[in-house]
């Protein structure tokens, strides 16, 4: 049996020729929003990325339309430009649009590129945020982003070069004591990171935690450290999307790690956590 969300959460309902760039989470659906969970329900079409979960998909009505603009490394389903294109045409159909992006839309979600393409076409659009995958990772992996005593800032890090450039980032100021520094789509640049943040003053023991389709069925954690970071993503065959999480903040991980905060994912599947050996939780 399932319970419908009355669209009246303080906000219009979405009105035909309107587009609502929404945070869909990092992949848990009980992690989504009540407004996003609204918005879903009153789509005529949703465009939604490769990070969606099929789990919150299903939470859409079942005759809304669907459309596919998923981007892996050098593989689109659509280019952001024609991604932008469409929306501006479903749009001005008159249909209720409803963007779904994994995570938060504006936190490496080009969200903000496509609401200036909204605006310049006249569009109106509404933004709901999502739980990070940062937020999710860490809380589903057992370990905080900030904490009194091991981090006082978090960083958010794209991971991710454009096109065949080099990684460029303020590695100076990722590499501090008393720090969090997430990497988004780093999995490909792990020797670059770990080289990097090596030659800027952390030590090769720093504590990283991978965490692989966090929030999901399929999660997994390893926990290692940076001069082992290349061999431990080979290793353990490690794919996107995984997060890469560098700082004394990992280490709380067996600490901190409880049962209860993984009952929503484990009803699908088990969890296997990695710290040396395969554990079941």
């Amino acid at each position: 049996m399932t319970h419908r969300i009355s669209c009246e959460l303080a906000e219009a309902p979405l009105a035909p020729g309107e587009v609502a760039i929404v945070g869909a989470g990092p992949g848990d659906p009980g992690l989504l929003t009540l407004r996003a969970l609204s918005l879903l329900e009153q789509a005529d079409c949703l465009v939604f990325d490769r990070l969606v979960s099929r789990e919150v998909l299903a939470l859409a009505s079942p005759k809304a339309r669907r459309f596919y603009v998923g981007k892996a490394s050098r593989c689109h389903a659509l280019t952001q430009e024609q991604t932008n294109a469409l929306l501006v045409r479903l749009a001005g159909e008159g249909r209720r649009v409803v963007r779904l992006k994994g995570g938060d839309p504006y936190i490496f979600g080009r969200g903000g590129e496509e609401g200036e393409v909204l605006i310049a076409h006249g569009i109106r659009f509404r933004v709901v945020p999502g739980i990070t995958s940062a937020q999710g990772c860490a809380a589903y992996g057992g370990f905080p982003l900030t904490h009194r005593d091991h981090a006082q800032s978090v960083t958010f890090v794209t991971g991710h070069r454009k096109g065949d450039g080099e990684l460029i980032l303020d590695w100076s100021a990722l590499a501090v004591p008393h720090h969090t520094a997430v990497f988004y789509m780093g999995l490909a640049n792990a020797g670059t990171i770990s080289r990097q943040l090596q030659a800027h003053g952390l030590p090769a023991s720093h504590p990283v935690a991978l965490v692989e389709r966090g929030t999901t069925p399929e999660q997994r954690r390893v926990i290692t450290c940076l001069g082992e970071l290349v061999a431990t993503i080979a290793r353990e065959g490690l794919t996107p999307p995984t997060l890469i999480v560098v700082g004394e903040v990992v280490r709380l991980a067996d600490t901190l790690a409880q049962p209860a905060a993984q009952v929503a994912i484990l009803a699908e599947g088990e969890i296997r956590d990695r710290v040396g050996e395969r554990v079941a939780l």
